[in-house]
């Protein structure tokens, strides 16, 4: 029965992830797939300097109240260790999502909504932390790798589970990876500094 509840918690958690936020909005409001679109990402990010900071922010929305319920429906069936698991297979599923051949975004929206999940500190901090990253490199490429970062470790000096901090070391890891271009355009000067329609 375990085993099962723990399997059911990653499969509903996954498949929340999956629903890409930034895809389905771009196809709704604009018949554009955002990825094939700027960066390419399907994130809240691109959907900003494509579309525009408001669809952006509600990109953002969308992306915090899928990790939101999958963490719910975790936590509910299987206690803090199943709100774990469905932070991690969200995640997973943002990034790779069945309903989107696999095509996603790298996770930054899905982390900073498990950031307030697991402590309302670590997110202030994850905030200030981008803040700081964005007012001296202006990209948020930047940004996110510093949160990313600063995950793990501001919720090991905040006091965490050992699984709580294990989700944390994994976000930090996956979102740094899924930044391998942007770091690589970063090392040539080539990264472009975030810029978006109003």
């Amino acid at each position: 029965m375990t085993v099962l509840k723990l399997l059911l918690v990653a499969v509903i958690a996954y498949l929340s992830g999956s629903v890409s936020t930034a895809v389905l909005i771009s196809i709704w409001l604009y018949r554009r797939d955002v990825r094939k679109e700027g960066s390419g990402n399907a994130g809240a990010t691109n959907v900003a300097r494509t579309f525009g900071i408001k669809i952006g922010l509600i990109t953002l929305v969308g992306d915090f109240l899928k990790t939101g319920l999958a963490a719910w429906f975790g936590n509910w069936l299987f206690g803090d260790f199943g709100l774990v698991i469905a932070c991690g297979f969200c995640m997973i599923g943002h990034i790779w999502p069945v309903f989107f051949s696999f095509r996603g975004g790298k996770g930054v929206a899905t982390a900073g909504m498990i950031a307030l999940i697991l402590d309302w500190r670590l997110f202030l901090i994850l905030i200030g932390v981008f803040g700081i990253a964005f007012l001296f490199s202006r990209r948020v490429s930047v940004c996110s790798i510093c949160c990313a970062i600063a995950f793990p470790i501001t919720l090991a000096i905040l006091g965490t589970t050992l699984p709580r901090l294990i989700l944390g070391i994994f976000i930090a890891l996956i979102v740094i990876w899924r930044h391998n271009g942007n770091i690589k355009r970063l090392q040539n000067g080539t990264e472009p500094e975030f810029k978006a329609k109003f």
